[in-house]
């Protein structure tokens, strides 16, 4: 038995649409509360899991995970404590939990390898989801070390695709932008306002490649060093804008407030690690095209997405 954690978000969703086998258990937060011990050892429980895809998390944008940066922290240690403990208690053969690439340093080399992670603070904008982050891999790896658990984790970079969030309080970079950009488009806005100056670079991965990549280490990987699996193409927030008004078609000002936080300049990662294991660069979909599906998604779906209705 397979069982995926967060399996209403993004990502969770991606792996509904693969035909990965019969006997999976997509466990979201309507089903059981994972920050609740009782509930979450209640679901693990006389349940033979071979392989468990650790996705559930509380995540937010900048502003989000500024404004409330003690919950951030304090719900994901909740989640990841109980599910690790939940799985170690009830012989659980191999956990793959999902990290981020926010949890490296703010100070560090790039591009960013797995060594990096413990070598600094991280970025102040995003300080309690990453310590809570990085603890999700220390805690699996003094797991395996105590316990002979076979606990791995997996970093990405910043993701995309259908069924995110687009709460404008609480996405991130994309859905923010998709959706401000689309209802400027179908209210006849004469213009959209986006935080910084556009110029940072971020390397985005689509969710369903992520789906994929994690199913390939559930049956290629089993060390206890993190792993970056993300797509290492760089665009830069102002492409992003710019191939966003293109799909959804509006032709109004880009106004740029400067006075608004923009995160970190650059964060490329490493996936040596990952192409080692036998992952091909080329089956990563292409940016332009993961997002012009996404892009189409929303358009049909649109109001009924999360965070909007």
């Amino acid at each position: 038995m397979i069982v995926i954690t967060g399996a209403s978000g993004m990502v969770g969703s991606a792996f509904q649409r693969m035909n990965i086998e019969d006997n999976v258990i997509h466990l979201d937060s309507a089903v059981c509360d994972l920050k609740n011990r009782d509930e979450t050892f209640a679901f693990f429980k006389d349940k033979e899991i071979s392989t468990l895809i650790h996705l559930a998390a509380r995540v937010g944008g900048i502003k989000a995970n500024m404004d409330y940066m003690g919950d951030f922290y304090a719900d994901n240690i909740a989640i990841n404590t109980n599910v690790l403990n939940a799985a170690k208690t009830y012989n659980v053969k191999k956990v793959i939990s999902v990290l981020s690439t926010c949890i490296y340093p703010d100070n560090v080399l790039y591009p960013l390898t797995e060594d990096q992670i413990h070598k600094g603070e991280p970025h102040g904008s995003n300080f309690g989801y990453a310590y809570a982050k990085r603890m999700l891999d220390v805690m699996s790896r003094a797991y395996r070390d105590q316990y002979g658990c076979n606990f791995i984790t997996a970093i990405p970079n910043n993701l995309y695709g259908e069924n995110d969030n687009f709460d404008l309080e609480d996405s991130h970079v994309i859905p923010a932008l998709m959706r401000k950009i689309w209802e400027a488009k179908i209210n006849n806005k004469p213009s959209v306002e986006c935080w910084g100056d556009g110029s940072p670079l971020r390397e985005f991965t689509y969710s369903q490649d992520i789906a994929k990549i994690l199913v390939f280490l559930m049956n290629n990987y089993n060390e206890k060093d993190p792993i970056n699996i993300g797509n290492t193409q760089e665009y830069s927030i102002k492409a992003v804008v710019s191939l966003l008004c293109e799909y959804f078609k509006y032709d109004g000002e880009i106004v740029w407030n400067t006075d608004k936080p923009a995160g970190q300049f650059r964060k490329p990662s490493n996936n040596q690690r990952l192409l080692d294991l036998g992952w091909k660069e080329e089956w990563y979909t292409p940016f332009e095209e993961g997002l012009k599906r996404s892009c189409e998604w929303f358009i049909m779906s649109y109001p009924n997405v999360r965070g909007v209705k």
